[in-house]
């Protein structure tokens, strides 16, 4: 007999039919006539119902059912008699296919902190919560590329192994063959590469966007989705040293449409989630909820989980420019209360994330798209504007998380660019490759990067992206 998932038994139940299930056990309970298996394949965040009659079953024979063994239950599928679920099914025969030790099983049905589960990631997915996020995780994936598919953008795999650094945006991971115990130095006493792999200094990415413009000179529209890296030594809940990018380049685009592509991106993958992951959603709001009620009142966010989604979702963006935000900031209660852990002073400031919420929690009540940001802040491959001041620059901001996308139109004027390279202190011969593409054929084309599990953070409400990503990579930790 062919297993059947519980997904599709429980979405399209056919009674009295014949059935073969293969699962884990979440939990079993019972009495001298009866016990009640619930199993989950992972398919689903929904178990079902085990029914093992005494007459069939004996206690010695189901005395490896326990919490976190694998069985197969051969059975019909019947309508349920008890409250919680519509169906149930009858086991004929039972097969254990990987027992549990229910003395030493780290995964009992108890509530268990995300710190515990993080220590055993390799059995958190089973847990409801992570099956949730992780399901969550795969349909979001899906999402982006089914989004660039239907937009005509081809997929491009961009380098894990550069010799480049993006933005000059933090510590890289060095890549090497090297003996580190006899490290080879020049007369100058630096590290000597040539003798190295690759023959010079090579790391692992922080951006595919550079590799990304090259093939948006030739393609159009293009898009990578992969893993970037950052050694920044930082544990917060905020930071990973290994998470995934995903940051479309586009030829002729310029900032307006920029902005259009991150809006319809944006709720499009928000829209495809809550029509095709309610189960989980709902699973996930109401851990959020209940989440929330433990925190203090004015740490409460300010709205639900699937409120904040439909908020995204139902409302336009609201643009602004960034002197425009300034000026809004300066002149709000909470700046002149001095409310804001960084005050707005003056022009030039680089927002903080509690300004960014303010803008889209509390004055504007909708999503924010910034603009036209100081040049100072921001990198050197953004588009000059002609006031001289300030670049084509973008951030969208959403509610409870501040800036969720960063992109800009790109300078394609050669001349700007070698300047503003020099400007930063970038050695101009380590980009000649980035700097030919405006030598030959340069158009106007822009990009934008969107921090996969910071949108995860955004969907599933939880609090920490070391629980959004299956194996979080964190400064003394690489287990699993």
């Amino acid at each position: 007999m062919t297993r059947t998932k519980i997904a599709a038994i429980l979405h399209n139940p056919t009674l009295n039919q014949q059935i073969l299930v293969k699962a884990w056990v979440r939990t079993k309970r019972g009495n001298k006539n009866v016990n009640f298996i619930a199993l989950n394949d992972g398919s689903t965040i929904e178990n079902i119902q085990v029914v093992a009659e005494s007459s069939l079953f004996s206690d010695e024979s189901l005395k490896d059912v326990t919490t976190g063994a694998c069985i197969a239950v051969k059975g019909t599928l019947k309508a349920s008699q008890g409250a919680g679920q519509s169906v149930e099914l009858e086991a004929e025969s039972i097969e254990i296919l990987g027992k549990a030790d229910p003395e030493t099983y780290p995964l009992q049905p108890k509530k268990h902190s995300l710190e515990f589960l993080r220590e055993i990631a390799h059995l958190r997915p089973r847990s409801s919560t992570f099956s949730a996020v992780f399901r969550i995780r795969h349909q979001l994936s899906y999402a982006v590329h089914t989004f660039f598919h239907q937009k005509g953008f081809s997929y491009i795999h961009t380098p894990i192994i550069t010799a480049s650094d993006a933005e000059g945006a933090g510590e890289m991971f060095q890549v090497t063959t090297l003996d580190l115990n006899k490290i080879p130095k020049d007369e100058a006493g630096k590290i000597d590469f040539k003798n190295d792999f690759f023959g010079r200094q090579a790391n692992l990415t922080v951006s595919g966007q550079l590799e990304g413009e090259l093939f948006a000179m030739a393609l159009g529209e293009i898009y990578t989705f992969g893993p970037t890296f950052r050694a920044e030594n930082s544990n917060t809940a905020r930071h990973l040293a290994e998470f995934w990018m995903i940051e479309p380049e586009m030829a002729f685009y310029e900032l307006p449409e920029n902005m259009a592509l991150a809006e319809e991106f944006l709720k499009y993958l928000i829209s495809y989630i809550l029509e095709n992951c309610k189960a989980d959603l709902d699973f996930l709001a109401k851990r959020f909820e209940e989440e929330e009620k433990n925190k203090k009142q004015e740490e409460r966010a300010e709205m639900g989980l699937l409120e904040k989604l439909e908020f995204v979702r139902s409302n336009d963006f609201v643009k602004l420019t960034y002197t425009e935000a300034i000026e809004i900031l300066k002149d709000s209660k909470p700046n002149k209360k001095g409310q804001f852990k960084y005050p707005i002073e003056k022009w030039g400031s680089d927002l903080q994330s509690e300004h960014e919420r303010f803008l889209v929690e509390k004055h504007f009540k909708k999503p924010v798209i910034l603009y036209n940001y100081p040049k100072e802040i921001k990198a050197f491959y953004m588009k000059q504007n002609p006031d001289n001041t300030t670049v084509a620059a973008m951030d969208v901001l959403f509610p409870g998380i501040g800036e969720i996308i960063g992109g800009s139109q790109r300078e394609e004027n050669l001349e700007k660019l070698s300047h503003r390279i020099k400007e930063v202190g970038i050695e101009e011969h380590a980009l000649w490759w980035y700097l030919d593409t405006r030598k030959f054929g340069a158009c106007p084309h822009s990009g934008f990067g969107l921090g996969f599990e910071r949108l995860m953070l955004f969907i599933t409400g939880m609090s920490n992206i070391r629980d959004v990503i299956p194996f979080p990579r964190t400064p003394q930790n690489a287990d699993f």
